[in-house]
């Protein structure tokens, strides 16, 4: 069952420099997607956010309300719903919606070295819609920390004008976090089943990580309430 580090068994679980894309934009169709069951998932707070993180399990997913300064700069604060993975792995989710306390409020898949707020990581998240944001005006990002307790850096889409390239589209926002080896690769659909590469990028983390759901407010006084569904692996 879905578990916290000090945890209470009951079913709503309650926890009291810059780059731009250089990756090609290629597309792959899949349908196979194999869930995967919620209660082997383990929940914590990172960081130590001022608001405690609850998760609800529903029915291919859940409910994730978090608090949390942001996941950026040299150390995180955020929620996390996670499984601990070793080698390579191809996850997927659909968001079904995001409430939207702060302009940068975030949500995603994430794989990280460990537990500590520090820690090298790999977020590919999105925002609660596609108001502009520095030199993103879509709705996706992908995120990275390459060294421990180093600043976080984010991949930008291609053009921060026009028609957003990767748009989030709730509650059909679907996302993906694949790993070969060191290389991790974000795709970005709005079924399931066609997928568009946002982008791939090299970090040498161990072979065992933690990874899933990964949720922050970046509004220290309120909370944010993000619904995955379908979680799942490709095969």
């Amino acid at each position: 069952m879905l578990k916290k580090i000090t945890f209470y068994s009951i079913f709503i679980l309650m926890i009291a420099g810059i780059n731009t894309l250089s990756s090609a934009q290629t597309g792959s169709t899949t349908k196979n997607l194999k869930q995967i069951a919620t209660e082997s998932f383990k929940h914590s707070d990172v960081g130590n956010p001022a608001i405690t993180g609850m998760v609800k399990i529903t029915d291919g997913g859940f409910d994730i309300v978090a608090g949390g300064a942001d996941v950026w700069g040299i150390k995180d604060e955020f929620n996390f719903v996670y499984l601990e993975r070793t080698g390579d792995f191809d996850i997927a989710a659909r968001i079904e919606s995001l409430t939207a306390p702060n302009l940068y409020t975030k949500a995603g898949l994430m794989a990280r070295e460990d537990l500590t707020p520090g820690c090298r990581h790999i977020y590919f998240q999105v925002f609660p819609n596609n108001n502009a944001r520095n030199k993103n005006n879509g709705g996706y990002e992908f995120q990275y920390r390459q060294n421990q307790s180093g600043e976080m850096k984010a991949i930008y889409p291609s053009s921060s004008a026009g028609t957003p390239e990767f748009p989030v589209n709730y509650p059909n926002t679907w996302i993906r976090l694949k790993r070969v080896k060191n290389d991790f690769t974000g795709y970005y659909s709005i079924d399931g089943k066609n997928w568009k590469v946002y982008t791939t990028y090299s970090l040498e983390l161990p072979e065992k990580i933690y990874l899933g759901p990964a949720v922050t407010s970046h509004n220290v006084k309120e909370s944010v309430t993000a619904k995955f569904r379908n979680i799942a692996e490709l095969k």
